[in-house]
């Protein structure tokens, strides 16, 4: 399974890793997707979500009672 993000589209990014010797071999920064129920057309479903995608609210929660947005 793919560890990219279905809501903005963002992937791992790649790198290396350098010790302190200067050795240097490939690593990975992976996303912290969490798998939510969300609304997706008016339907809930399971989806693979990263973190920042959920904190921004880009995701609807499934089952969640939105709150009103008060003017400021």
């Amino acid at each position: 399974m793919a560890k990219v993000c279905e809501v903005c589209g963002r992937g791992p990014q790649f790198g290396n890793r350098i010790s302190h010797a200067h050795n240097v071999t490939k690593r990975r920064w992976n996303l912290n997707l969490q798998s939510v129920h969300a609304l997706v057309k008016g339907a809930s479903k399971r989806i693979r979500v990263c973190t920042s995608c959920i904190r921004s609210g880009k995701v609807i929660k499934a089952g969640k009672i939105q709150k009103p947005v008060a003017a400021a």
